[in-house]
């Protein structure tokens, strides 16, 4: 007779499967959708033609829409919701909160902070780029996260309180470089990127939000049986013989490094890395070898078709796609929250 524990693994991994399967027909199906009439088979020889399995003639025009700003666009999609969600699992369990998010470390308002000093005020701009400045100013506001967070307890709430106030001091240091220094045309088109967007994204983001997620995922998930320690409690985990404090400061840079690179390609996209995870556990119960691939999956479905509505549906101006994670992720938590309190 089969266990609870290995029925439950075996449920979880045939979700896990079916989720992929789902994500691929989901890519399959965002390439199809926009303004250019581009087909399910179009895109199929597209693709076998620049994977060297086929030599099917195609319009140019169909070709470069497919490869060169669809395809593109909706890897970079599922690498962020893939791995905004990995991030959310991992800080709600290190920090034992359940609202605790990616860009609770400071990162999102810190990269905002770096885009918006290149974006406007020009500084740097001619060696590292908007997404570079964004990509500094995440770093450099976690370091700062971080700094506060080991000169006051060093713990859990120390994080979070760090966490809170370099939020809020970057989100200050934003609005006044926009109030002080930007015009009309630079104040939109910088809102535009705060709010997420995946206009204009090329292979050369695709590549690096897919090394960042493989190699931050693995880390994830490798740490999968700590983490689950950490669910208990820092006592428990050290009971454990888990180094507590230097395994969460690990952990924490590796999702405060991925969270600093997809934001820097995609802006700040919110509620992926918080309502992701609790939906996934719902599905699959609380052992991290479990949730953590699903989220993945499930935060890159969920990605790819926010962001096909939203270009789609508000064409030809696209709704920045961190407005339409919000649109769905609150009706979504609040469901999940009415749910757990009828379970309680």
């Amino acid at each position: 007779m089969r266990s609870p524990g290995r029925a439950s693994a075996v449920a979880g991994v045939g979700l896990t499967a079916l989720a992929a399967l789902v994500l691929v027909a989901s890519v399959g199906v965002a390439l199809t959708l926009g303004p250019a009439d581009v087909s399910l088979v179009n895109v199929r020889d597209v693709l076998l033609n620049h994977l060297g399995l086929a030599d099917i003639p195609v319009r140019v025009a169909k070709d470069a829409i497919v490869w060169q700003e669809r395809l593109p666009r909706a890897l970079v999609a599922a690498c962020a919701g893939a791995g905004l969600a990995l991030c959310g699992v991992v800080m709600q369990s290190l920090l034992r909160n359940p609202l605790a998010e990616p860009f609770l470390l400071g990162v999102s308002s810190g990269a905002s902070t770096g885009a918006v000093v290149i974006g406007v005020m020009g500084i740097g701009g001619g060696v590292v780029g908007l997404s570079g400045g964004a990509l500094i100013g995440a770093l450099v506001a976690f370091a700062v996260v971080l700094l506060l967070s080991r000169l006051t307890s060093g713990g859990t709430s120390g994080v979070i309180l760090a966490g809170v106030a370099g939020t809020q001091f970057f989100s200050a240091l934003t609005s006044l470089v926009v109030f002080a220094f930007a015009d009309s045309d630079e104040t939109r088109g910088v809102m535009f990127w705060l709010l997420g967007s995946l206009e204009g994204v090329r292979w050369d983001d695709a590549a690096l939000a897919a090394a960042v997620v493989v190699g931050g995922g693995i880390v994830c998930l490798l740490a999968a049986r700590t983490l689950d320690a950490f669910a208990f409690g820092d006592d428990v985990a050290s009971s454990l013989g888990i180094p507590v404090a230097r395994t969460r400061l690990a952990l924490l840079v590796v999702t405060a490094v991925m969270t600093a690179v997809l934001v820097s390609v995609v802006g700040a996209v919110g509620f992926v890395g918080l309502v992701v995870p609790h939906a996934v556990r719902l599905l699959v119960g609380q052992r991290h070898v479990r949730v953590l691939p699903l989220a993945a999956v499930v935060g890159a479905v969920f990605m790819v078709w926010v962001d096909a509505v939203t270009r789609t549906v508000f064409a030809p101006t696209p709704l920045p796609v961190g407005v339409g994670t919000a649109l769905v992720g609150v009706p979504v938590f609040v469901a999940l929250l009415l749910r757990r309190r009828g379970r309680a």
